[in-house]
């Protein structure tokens, strides 16, 4: 979180709110803290499965009855899909979002609604350097400046950029991670083609998110004509990472070369000098991608390999950086 005003700053009264994070598996909320434009606490989180409630408002209902008190009248909302137009659609989630109906609904004052990797962006201008792991490129010596490139895999695939100006800071939200899959070699032109046999369409993000490890799988395992037993996606990343199955290690293997390459990408359309990694998949893997080929991949831009080069790559390690972007992103808009 951001660090206190200075002294001679006249203190204003400090705010609660509930601030929420609105994924295609999760719903998570807590209560935070606003005070002077920066997050001070935040506190009572509380993570649901969407697939145990059937709407918004139930899974908010919970929550209350969990904190145990009449909730806050003002709120923060971190959502998974596009925050535009009447009725909001997740992708990975049978919940519709109606914007003009929440805060009856919820008996709101004051709501800020957002997308969910534009929340990201304000978790990561937000946060310590402690809880940002380097991967590769240089080390950051100094506070960031330009842009930075922010790349989430988890449920799905989030991409935002952060720019930052002097002491200020803007997020650009956008649905990045629903770009066109582009094969890099022979191995992942198999893996297209065998996904174009289960999808009208290959997105980057069927290969580089949480069920994408599953594509990547059947994928390798189909081309080898190995015999696939069918994982959930929990035990195989699990298989994975502590390498008892060889086949889903080297679909690990070929999901960090990917997610190098989509990084570098992003980094070459927003022509950034900096790329941090988030979402739960980016955390589940922060200790494995630094010895992977994801550095050779994320370089391997030809003309551009020397630019690239020169651009730090690290994972925001923040255990719930929805949350705390949701809250930072109330704090702005309150100074305003």
């Amino acid at each position: 979180m951001s660090n206190s005003k200075n002294n001679s700053t006249p203190v204003d009264a400090p705010i609660e709110i509930v601030v929420a994070d609105i994924g295609g598996t999760n719903a998570r909320f807590a209560i935070a803290k606003i005070q002077n434009g920066q997050v001070v606490t935040i506190d009572n989180e509380t993570i649901l499965k969407t697939a145990d409630y059937a709407t918004l408002q139930l899974a908010w209902d919970a929550f209350g009855q969990k904190v145990g008190r009449p909730l806050p009248k003002q709120a923060s909302m971190a959502i998974a899909c596009p925050i535009r137009g009447d009725i909001l659609k997740f992708s990975n989630s049978p919940w519709i979002i109606r914007p003009a109906l929440i805060p009856q609904q919820l008996n709101l004052e004051k709501l800020v609604l957002i997308n969910d990797f534009e929340a990201i962006g304000h978790a990561i201008a937000n946060c310590q350097e402690d809880h940002l792991k380097h991967v590769c490129g240089p080390r950051r010596k100094e506070s960031p400046q330009g842009i930075t490139t922010v790349v989430g895999p988890g449920t799905g695939l989030g991409v935002a950029s952060l720019a930052f100006d002097t002491d200020k800071y803007t997020v650009i939200p956008s649905e990045g991670g629903h770009s066109s899959y582009a094969p890099c070699d022979n191995i992942e032109i198999s893996i297209l083609r065998y996904l174009k046999q289960h999808y009208r369409r290959v997105s980057a993000e069927r290969i580089i998110s949480g069920p994408g490890l599953g594509n990547i799988y059947d994928a390798l395992g189909a081309n080898a004509g190995l015999p696939v037993t069918h994982h959930s996606d929990s035990n195989l990343w699990e298989a994975a990472l502590k390498g008892t199955d060889h086949l889903a290690t080297a679909a690990l293997e070929r999901f960090c070369l990917n997610l190098g390459t989509f990084c570098s990408d992003m980094a070459l359309v927003q022509l950034a000098n900096r790329v941090v990694i988030s979402g739960g998949i980016g955390l589940l893997i922060a200790d494995y991608l630094p010895h992977s080929g994801f550095a050779e991949r994320f370089v391997d831009k030809g003309r551009f390999e020397r630019m690239l080069a020169d651009i730090p790559v690290e994972i925001l390690t923040y255990p719930q950086p929805g949350l705390l972007g949701a809250a930072a992103a109330f704090a702005v808009q309150h100074l305003k």
